[in-house]
């Protein structure tokens, strides 16, 4: 018996990457997983349900499926995205803003707003309205940059999109906490591009070498966090950002040292 035995989860984006870290990790705790993914996913942990988080539609029949098969929502991980290239603010172009906005932002405000009438709903194995929902945001959220533009802000929106929702639940008193998680680089597909350019251990390097920690995350790293902030361990926290970013936002990671001239 897990300490999430008997929970129903959703991840998003759960086919490769931090999402199927996460839903891996959430599976082996005893959670009953379904991995909503719009790339296909019979290999990841759970369940798999084709699902465009864009689509409302699309959200609306994720849940009513979720609801019919499992009866209950526990935990929600809004964990698709997309990098949307890296434009600035004078070559980003208004079909690729709405893109990146469509997917990273609206989809993960329409993943909370069926999350929270998933988590209000109960029966005989849920007694009360109660959930945790996860948002996977970024860096990019805390910290300004050239580029790229849609993601950047698309990741900003989730930051403060969380807040609002962990206040809402919280002044409704459903019992449903919210929270964003904020990675640095880690090596998922989102990096694939490089890769191919530069070859996968040498871009990883190359990457690690930003941090100043010395390396990339791992999606096992990411998938940790998000399974303490979806379990009981983390019933007292809501409304909270949680950077893991091998210290990238922390400040300059050198000293400058200052060095007398002599006589």
């Amino acid at each position: 018996m897990g300490e999430l035995s008997g929970q129903v989860a959703i991840v998003t984006g759960g086919a490769s990457g931090i999402g199927a870290a996460a839903a891996a990790l959430l599976q082996d705790a005893g959670a009953t997983v379904i991995v909503a993914d719009i790339q296909d996913a019979k290999d990841a942990a759970g369940r798999f349900v084709p699902h465009d988080v864009a689509s409302e539609d699309s959200w609306k029949a994720l849940l009513a499926d979720v609801l019919a098969t499992h009866g209950r929502l526990d935990i929600m991980v809004n964990n698709a995205g997309v990098t949307g290239g890296p434009g600035t603010p004078e070559d980003t172009t208004v079909e690729n803003w709405r893109r990146v906005e469509a997917i990273n932002s609206e989809g993960v405000f329409l993943g909370c707003k069926y999350a929270i009438q998933g988590m209000r709903k109960t029966g005989a194995a849920k007694t009360a309205s109660k959930g945790s929902i996860v948002n996977v945001s970024s860096i990019a959220a805390l910290i300004g940059s050239a580029g790229p533009t849609a993601y950047s802000a698309s990741k900003g929106a989730v930051r403060l999109l969380s807040k609002s929702v962990a206040a809402y639940c919280a002044e409704k008193k459903y019992g449903i906490r919210c929270n964003s998680v904020h990675p640095g680089g880690v090596d998922t597909p989102i990096f694939n591009p490089l890769w191919q350019k530069v070859g996968h251990e040498q871009g990883k390097a190359f990457l690690g070498m930003a941090h100043p920690i010395g390396h990339m995350a791992e999606p096992q790293d990411l998938g940790e966090l998000i399974l303490w902030l979806a379990s009981d361990r983390a019933s007292f926290v809501t409304g909270a950002e949680f950077v893991a970013d091998g210290g990238i936002t922390m400040g300059l990671s050198k000293r400058r040292r200052l060095v007398a001239s002599q006589a």
